[in-house]
C-alpha cells in the first residue's frame, strides 16, 4: 500500500453529507485502473472492477467516505459561529481545536469561556456543545457572513504525524484508512470481479450504505474500518479487547448486527494460514455499515475486518500502519478464497 494514499485521504475534508472532495479523489483513482464507476443518489461511489473471471458468488467491500464534523447552526452578532455536531463527537476533544470551514477551508478555532472566568462550579463539569463556539476573527455577523453561512460544515484540521512505532495520527483515519485499502485493491489484478462501494453518511446512521448494498445486491460483504482501541492508561482490563500493532481485528457482532459466522471463522483460518497477525474484538459498541448492508432485500451476509484506532472522533486518531497492512493482506487472501470457492 502506498501511504501517501492514507495520508492524502486523512487531509481531505469530507463530514458527513459534504464527502465531495474525499469522492472526487477516490472516482480518479478508480477511472484510472479502469474501474466501472458510478455515483448513485446518496453519493456512495460504487466502482465494479473486473477480475480473471466473474465472481462466483457477488462480493462486496465498503468503507465509509465520511468524517465525523460539525454544521454552523447560528451565527452570532459578534460574528461567532455556533454549531451542532455531525456524528458523535465528545465536546472534551473539541475545546480550543482548530478547525477548516466550508469548501474554502478558511481557519477557526473552538473557543470556549476561559478559566479565569469561569465559577469554581463550572470548572467541575464537562462543559456542554450549546456553551461552544467557533471564533473565526471577525467583528460582526456581516463580516462572518461574507465567509460562511447557516448550514456550512467545519472539520478539524488535517495535521498528520507519524511518529512512534509505525504510528500515524491523523483526524479520520478510521474510515479513510479502509477506503486506501480498497483503492489499493482496485489496482491489482484479481481473481474475480469485485464491487467496491464507497460510502456515505456512515457517522450519522449508516444511511449510504443501505441504498449501496440495495442496488448491488451482494451474496456476500466485507466492511472495513476503524474501531475503538483499548490500550489506554485507565481503562478496565475487561475493555482492553484490541490494541495497535497486535494486528487486524476480527469480530462477531457489533450493535447492529451478528456477523456470519462462516466469514469470521474464513477470516481467522486465513490469518492463521498466511500469518498475518489478528486479534478479536467480540462485540463492537456502535451500529457500523454492516447492520445497513445486512438488512438489505433478502439479507446479506457480512463480515468486517477492522483496524484499532486510538482517540477515535477525535482531531488527534491514532492508528498503526502495519495493523492497516495486515489488514489488507487478508482482504486480498480473502478475494481468493471466494474465487476459489472456500465459503459457500
Amino acid at each position: 500500500m502506498e501511504y501517501e494514499t492514507i495520508r492524502t485521504l486523512c487531509s481531505l475534508s469530507g463530514p458527513s453529507s459534504f464527502e465531495g472532495p474525499v469522492r472526487e479523489y477516490l472516482r480518479q483513482r478508480a477511472e484510472a485502473v479502469g474501474a466501472e464507476v458510478r455515483i448513485d443518489g446518496m453519493g456512495n461511489l460504487i466502482c465494479t472492477k473486473k477480475g480473471k473471471i466473474p465472481a462466483p458468488r457477488k462480493l462486496m467491500l465498503t468503507a465509509h467516505l465520511d468524517e465525523v464534523g460539525l454544521i454552523i447552526r447560528r451565527i452570532t452578532e459578534d460574528g461567532y459561529l455556533k454549531f451542532d455536531c455531525l456524528g458523535e463527537i465528545d465536546c472534551r476533544v473539541l475545546i480550543g481545536k482548530p478547525v477548516f470551514i466550508g469548501k474554502n477551508r478558511f481557519s477557526g478555532v473552538v473557543g470556549l469561556k476561559a478559566v479565569h472566568l469561569t465559577t469554581a462550579e463550572e470548572r467541575k463539569k464537562t462543559p456542554k456543545l450549546e456553551s461552544l463556539y467557533i471564533d473565526i476573527g471577525v467583528k460582526s455577523r456581516e463580516e462572518a457572513e461574507k465567509l460562511t453561512h447557516i448550514g456550512d460544515f467545519a472539520v478539524f484540521s488535517d495535521s498528520i504525524t507519524e511518529y512512534g512505532d509505525g504510528l500515524l495520527k491523523a483526524k479520520a483515519i478510521d474510515g479513510r484508512s479502509g477506503c486506501a485499502i480498497m483503492a489499493s485493491l482496485m489496482e491489482r489484478d484479481l481473481p474475480i470481479d469485485v464491487t467496491f462501494a464507497f460510502t456515505v453518511q456512515e457517522e450519522v446512521g449508516c444511511r449510504g450504505a443501505f441504498g449501496a448494498a440495495f442496488s448491488e445486491t451482494p451474496a456476500l460483504a466485507l466492511v472495513l474500518d476503524g474501531t475503538d482501541a483499548g490500550d489506554l492508561p485507565m481503562v478496565e482490563a475487561h475493555k482492553r479487547a484490541c490494541a495497535l500493532g497486535k494486528g487486524t481485528v476480527l469480530s462477531h457482532m457489533d450493535a447492529g448486527t451478528i456477523y456470519d459466522k462462516e466469514i469470521f471463522e474464513l477470516l481467522q483460518d486465513l490469518a492463521e494460514e498466511n500469518h498475518i497477525p489478528w486479534q478479536v474484538k467480540g462485540y463492537i459498541s456502535e451500529k457500523t455499515d454492516a447492520s445497513a448492508i445486512q438488512r438489505s432485500k433478502t439479507g446479506v451476509r457480512v463480515g468486517r475486518i477492522s483496524t484499532a484506532v486510538r482517540y477515535l472522533h477525535s482531531p488527534s486518531s491514532v492508528a498503526s500502519l502495519r495493523d492497516i497492512e495486515g489488514a489488507e493482506a487478508l482482504v486480498v487472501h480473502f478475494i481468493q478464497a471466494v474465487a476459489e470457492g472456500r465459503i459457500s
